[in-house]
């Protein structure tokens, strides 16, 4: 019989949860348009109210702040970027690449060893600024999991006179955070148990956000029909991953028993981010010698799924601009995978991980 498949990508996407799938059955089952004003219509548009109700509340924050449907955390960063009066435009140089790519001549704020953001680096740059600025650091990053000191930076930014938008998708519902540090806040579903295709900027204001032409819906901020079934999914996906969020703490011993097994067959091999506070769920580490690709590959046909990074470049493997931030050669980096977990794995699924690691290891030595 076939072992089952062992998913060790939950950084790229979570499985989706099955009250989730109830929840957007029973909403597919209807029809309504939630801008139409007839009774399915309302009903439609009721349905959207109470997710966003249900987001604001999850993460304590005021129901006067604006909270826009998106169709995902790439296309929130992207409507974060144009905030109304922004000016100048700072960034981390580990940002996702839907920051990165939106804003190529933005300031790139240099990172440590580690990947932590050089908070002096950043107070120099905002007091160069003049108020008129919009920080745009993430809490934790997709590849590392390593966090940024979200609350300092935000201190720092508010001295300033500026804006701080935070991408805060891969750390909600996953460890403790104060969504109220930030101006601009960027969350995604299918990251929380929740559908893909589906995501929401939240500002402290509204007036913080330029309208966007098009429809009308989102309060004009972001037009196009709202995704019914996937908002509710959303709701539901995020009030469950806060109730059970301190579960995830117990995966960093999960996490650390990986990395000291496979450090232990190849001593040579380095973990990433390890200096700093990490996501407990994430493993970024290096096989010398041996490509990522070659090790993605060797590791899917025993059954077991984990990537290079980022899963967000039309399935293609390139550089990690993380690693190359944090002054990993270009070499080393190439041949680094990010093992992330998620509450459903157990330690006999991270037996077959080192086990699959071990040999694919030893026939790189040419001892199999």
């Amino acid at each position: 019989m076939t072992a089952p498949f062992v998913y060790l990508d939950h950084n790229a996407t979570t499985p989706v949860r099955a009250s989730v799938v109830a929840s957007m059955a029973e909403v597919l089952g209807s029809c309504g348009n939630p801008s139409s004003i007839h009774a399915a219509g309302r009903r439609a548009r009721q349905r959207v109210e109470q997710a966003r109700d249900r987001i604001r509340d999850g993460l304590g924050l005021s129901r006067g702040s604006a909270l826009v449907f998106t169709g995902g955390g790439t296309e929130a960063n992207r409507i974060a970027l144009s905030a109304a009066g922004a000016g100048r435009l700072l960034v981390s140089a580990v940002e996702h690449d839907s920051i990165l790519g939106a804003a190529p001549e933005a300031t790139r704020l240099p990172v440590d060893r580690h990947g932590v953001v050089d908070l002096d680096a950043l107070q120099s740059l905002l007091a160069e600024s003049g108020g008129k600025v919009l920080v745009s650091i993430m809490a934790a990053n997709n590849e590392t999991g390593v966090l940024q000191p979200v609350a300092e930076i935000a201190r720092l930014v508010r001295w300033a006179g500026g804006l701080f938008h935070c991408d805060a998708v891969q750390c909600i519902g996953r460890i403790p955070f104060d969504a109220r540090e930030a101006d601009l806040l960027t969350i995604s579903a299918h990251k929380l148990g929740g559908p893909q295709g589906v995501g929401a900027l939240i500002a402290r204001s509204p007036d913080i956000l330029r309208p966007h032409p098009g429809g009308g819906q989102e309060g004009g901020l972001r037009p196009g029909t709202e995704n019914v079934a996937g908002i509710v999914g959303f709701g539901v996906a995020l009030v469950e991953a806060l109730e059970e969020g301190d579960r995830w703490a117990s995966l960093a011993s999960l996490r650390d028993s990986a990395a000291k097994a496979l450090l232990e067959i190849d001593p040579d091999s380095e973990v990433y981010g390890i200096g700093a506070p990490r996501l407990p769920n994430t493993l970024a580490i290096r096989m010398p010698g041996v490509p990522a690709e070659t090790q993605i590959i060797a590791l899917d046909l025993a059954g077991i799924g984990v990537s290079a990074g980022a899963a967000c470049s039309s399935g293609k493997i390139k550089p990690s601009h993380v690693l190359s931030a944090m002054g990993v050669p270009s070499d080393e980096a190439r041949s680094t995978i990010r093992i992330s977990l998620g509450l459903q794995n157990t330690q006999d699924e991270i037996e077959r991980l080192i086990a699959a690691w071990r040999a694919l290891r030893l026939r790189s030595w040419g001892r199999d």
